[in-house]
């Protein structure tokens, strides 16, 4: 009776699995042809896929709606449970190795379409015993981005200019970026293995943010006193606890925020007020 439940479990998420941003699916329906590759095609800019008892072979299409044309690039992060299959990425016919069984959670994987607005994925599950594979499960988040995003680049998944962004940047930052917070650095503390520093910030006004990043701080008799998060940037930028109060704008990717312009708050006031004499601010920005 239960390898009958199971095979009609495993038909309905399978045939769930079209056209939408996240795909659950399972290995173990009986019968299954060992050389067939089970297709999955997934039409948003951002979702996650979980693959429970990994069998045979799975490809998944990431092709985003017209909407979405200047995603040309995709990132994806292995979640913690990632056992009993490795991931390729289809580039020009070939297969080249991204994940393989039982990697790391943290580290993220970015490769650019290979074609317009197509991203292709194949999952190979790993050879292993019955016993093995019913306590095997693979998944993995991912992101569609823009061509020019800060976190599309193969360093760990990273990139980031090192060098203060000009005023033209700095002016798109503060109508573009998915956060935008005005504080102080609080703390910084630096992951050598991973190649990043991680900086929490305390702010005294948050213009924008994406999702939670950033939180309001409770502290006693249930007052609040500022907004506090942490930004994510690379070590080789070298950054410092230091005074001031400055303009944090970036990214949010996989629940984390990454660090695009920060310029002292005083200088921004200076850069926005002059180009709004000039009448070429690109947005509004509240001056408070």
């Amino acid at each position: 009776m239960w390898i009958v439940l199971v095979f009609m479990l495993n038909l309905y998420l399978q045939n769930c699995a079209a056209d939408i941003c996240n795909w659950i699916g399972s290995g173990l329906a009986p019968g299954a042809d060992p050389r067939a590759v089970l297709q999955v095609r997934l039409r948003c800019t951002e979702g996650s896929v979980r693959w429970v008892y990994p069998g045979q072979a799975l490809r998944v299409v990431l092709e985003p709606n017209p909407s979405f044309s200047l995603r040309s690039n995709v990132c994806i992060k292995p979640r913690g449970s990632f056992h009993g299959a490795s991931v390729f990425m289809e580039r020009s016919g070939a297969l080249e190795l991204l994940v393989t069984d039982g990697w790391r959670p943290e580290q993220v994987f970015c490769f650019r379409a290979d074609g317009p607005q197509r991203f292709a994925l194949y999952i190979q599950a790993s050879p292993q015993d019955e016993g093995t594979q019913r306590r095997r499960t693979m998944g993995f988040r991912y992101e569609l981005l823009r061509n020019r995003s800060a976190f599309s680049a193969r360093h760990g998944g990273l990139q980031a200019s090192c060098q203060p962004c000009n005023d033209t940047e700095l002016l798109m930052a503060v109508c573009n970026s998915d956060f935008v917070v005005r504080g102080h650095i609080k703390n910084v503390s630096h992951d050598a293995e991973q190649q990043t520093s991680l900086v929490e910030v305390a702010t005294g006004r948050l213009y924008r943010q994406r999702s939670g990043v950033f939180q309001r701080e409770v502290v006693a008799m249930g007052s609040v006193s500022s907004w506090r998060g942490h930004i994510r940037m690379l070590l080789q930028c070298r950054v410092k606890p230091g005074g001031g109060v400055f303009l944090f704008t970036g990214s949010e990717h996989f629940g984390e925020a990454w660090l695009g312009c920060a310029p002292r708050y005083k200088h921004f006031l200076s850069v926005y007020q002059a180009a709004q004499v000039a009448h070429l601010n690109p947005c509004d920005f509240p001056l408070d």
